[in-house]
């Protein structure tokens, strides 16, 4: 899964999981000249206005984002940080208002399908966002699941390429900017704490403890080990060919800018956010906030794309929570066990032949096969799908700075232009948290058929706007790297029963997540009703039940996305089938999914709609 950073402009909300290539795009400047050279202008045609419209949108938006910038691989603004001001958002606001307008202008009949769907795509974007903006300070802008005290280093280490010392420069004034980013977290934190706006009490220690570990080691004090960004730095510069003179002199700027600007941001971090949870009310969903019952209906919206209830959305996962029970009772009775389900869970959970040591050397087994079930789907995919991406996919584990407040695993797209693959991020902090019978199931999602597929197919698409490429609609996201799980299912994967419990238990696990998350925003429940609810409706490892529930609290509706997008997907797959009988191509479905980048659900139907109409003319 790929997880946003709270409080990102704009354009960096769109582009956070992005790719890199180095050369920038022709201008939209540039695209209307040319358009108005070959012709007078009255004779521009409404395809080439409209390709100019995205063109200096999605320039904009990048201008607008240092970090997105470097996502992207571009180094126009490589020594900045993201503008996290109120006045930066309310620009970025009255540039999506002025875009509404223009959008509106299109003359519609002058253009192909492709490009009103284009149209269509970012109206809906651009009025999702507006309605966000309602609420802009009921996001947290700090919590213990991914927010800035990580996003720093993280960022660093996994985006700042550097390939020469303008580069190295570049990593330094980064590290010199930390300083005053805070400076603008703290002052959102502020605004948030006048409106009664705090993250539940207890996700401030781990906060604070985060925080401390980024700044633990050389040269923040004396210790054995390298701090993770001092490691990284002295890494990278390592790798480049310069003079020893030249290397010590970056060395030394880095590490003085370590200790006059890092060490004191996050001293100053781990103070504010010790105050902040003195203020914290009690309680864990966001209905302790003013006005959090609209707040989070707003949310169910923003990662679904419907309209359904906070009501709708627990029956629905009260629906799916028994209809998965039942299956799971056909595996035990597969596997012979004797006892209930709950039984049958607790032995799944604790049962030493299902995981791996927690040892380096067991860490290393879990990369090793996780590779290996990716190399072999991969051989499959040609038989199920015509659209195939070009970049590839390395599997990965969490950094240990972030390991303890990471999630279970998630996905990093890969650069365009091939120098950074596709990752797919194993976190394996606590081995008893990662069971083998699951291994299947969180390749599949995680890498392919899941995101990797999707997403890196849609930054290679041609013949959309770039902006199109990037825009964000979680239930389409998450719902295909659902449906992928099923779907390596019907291409004949999960040999081993307990292999296809794990498929049953990942797809119960998002069953449960419309049930808690919901249990948690609406219905009052505390944080431990829904740790209870999990230990009892699921398989999973206490450590793995208690991580899950602090990231739902953490970021309110994300995870109702899951289930409810992968069971659209496979509604309009269930449709198309019934609708086509033998002109049904499983390629053909799967490439009219994939070929337009992410889509709310109305317009998958749409799509579906008009394909299954094409092939039965």
């Amino acid at each position: 899964m790929t997880l946003k950073t709270r409080l990102l402009p704009l354009s960096a909300a769109l582009l956070l999981a992005l790719s890199g290539c180095d050369n920038a795009p022709p201008t939209s400047e540039q695209t209307l000249a040319n358009a108005e050279s070959a012709a007078p202008l009255a004779q521009v045609s409404e395809s080439e206005k409209l390709a100019a419209f995205f063109d200096q949108a999605f320039e904009k938006d990048l201008k607008g984002s240092p970090m997105s910038q470097s996502y992207l691989g571009y180094k126009w603004d490589y020594d900045k940080w993201d503008d996290i001001s109120d006045n930066k958002q309310d620009a970025d606001i009255a540039t999506l208002k002025q875009r509404q307008t223009q959008l509106a202008t299109f003359d519609a009949s002058q253009l192909s399908e492709q490009e009103n769907l284009s149209i269509a795509l970012y109206q809906q974007d651009i009025q999702r966002r507006l309605a966000n903006d309602g609420f802009r300070h009921h996001t947290y802008v700090m919590d213990q699941f991914r927010a800035w005290h990580t996003t720093v280093p993280s960022f660093l280490i996994n985006m700042h390429r550097i390939d020469n010392i303008d580069d190295a420069n570049a990593y330094i004034a980064r590290l010199k900017g930390v300083k005053p980013l805070f400076e603008q977290v703290f002052e959102q934190l502020d605004i948030r704490s006048k409106l009664g706006v705090f993250p539940p009490k207890w996700s401030y220690d781990q906060m604070i403890q985060a925080s401390a570990n980024v700044i633990s080691g050389e040269p923040f004090a004396e210790a054995s080990n390298d701090s993770t960004l001092w490691a990284d730095f002295k890494a990278k510069v390592d790798k480049l060919e310069l003079s020893k003179t030249e290397k010590t002199g970056l060395l030394a700027e880095a590490k003085q800018a370590l200790l006059t600007s890092v060490k004191p941001a996050y001293e100053a971090m781990m103070v504010k956010l010790a105050e902040q949870r003195k203020l914290s009310p009690e309680g864990d969903g966001v209905w302790r906030l003013p006005d959090g019952d609209k707040w989070y209906q707003n949310r169910l919206a923003w990662f679904t794309t419907t309209d359904l209830t906070a009501e709708q959305v627990h029956q629905l996962g009260l629906d799916n929570v028994a209809r998965i029970h039942a299956q799971m009772q056909q595996i035990m009775d597969k596997v012979h066990f004797e006892g209930s389900l709950q039984d049958f869970f607790e032995f799944m959970r604790t049962d030493p032949q299902f995981f791996y040591p927690n040892t380096d050397e067991g860490r290393e087994q879990y990369l090793s096969e996780a590779k290996a079930l990716v190399d072999t789907m991969e051989q499959h995919l040609p038989e199920y799908f015509g659209l195939l991406p070009k970049a590839r996919i390395q599997v990965k584990r969490v950094e240990p700075f972030r390991e303890q407040s990471a999630g279970k695993a998630f996905y990093q797209s890969p650069s365009r232009d091939g120098s950074r693959p596709g990752t797919y991020y194993a976190n394996l902090f606590d081995m008893a948290n990662m069971p083998t019978y699951q291994m299947e199931a969180l390749a599949y999602h995680e890498g392919i058929p899941g995101h990797h597929l999707q997403r890196a197919i849609a930054q290679e698409l041609e013949g959309i706007p770039q902006l199109q490429k990037y825009l964000s609609f979680t239930a389409y996201t998450e719902g295909w790297g659902l449906y992928s799980e099923e779907l390596a299912k019907d291409m004949g994967f999960y040999a081993d029963p307990y292999s296809d419990f794990g498929r049953l238990a990942m797809e119960l696990w998002r069953a449960c997540r419309l049930v808690v998350d919901t249990g948690i925003h609406s219905m009052k429940w505390s944080r431990e009703d829904a740790i209870q609810y999990l230990r009892d409706n699921t398989p999973n490892p206490e450590g793995d039940v208690v991580k899950a529930i602090e990231r739902y609290i953490a970021m309110p509706g994300q995870a109702t996305a899951y289930m409810i997008g992968k069971l659209k997907i496979m509604e309009l797959r269930d449709k198309a089938k019934a609708a086509l009988g033998d002109k049904f191509d499983i390629r053909g479905f799967h490439d009219e999914v994939l070929k337009d980048g992410p889509v709310p659900l109305n317009i998958l139907e749409q799509k579906i709609d008009r394909w299954i109409a094409r092939l039965q003319a």
